[in-house]
């Protein structure tokens, strides 16, 4: 469970800083919910892949 609770505020984060970076770099900011969705579709084939080894 406090894995699940992990990578909820880590996505937060990471959304805070995707969007950040984009508006610093004058570039259209993603909304938050697309941020999210790709980091966690991503660290879980991450995590896929680490447990198949």
């Amino acid at each position: 469970m406090e894995g699940i609770l992990s990578l909820g505020v880590i996505a937060l984060l990471a959304t805070f800083c995707v969007r950040w970076a984009a508006i610093r770099l004058r570039v259209p900011a993603p909304t938050r919910f697309a941020v999210i969705s790709v980091f966690v579709l991503t660290v879980g084939a991450l995590y896929g892949q680490h447990v198949n080894t």
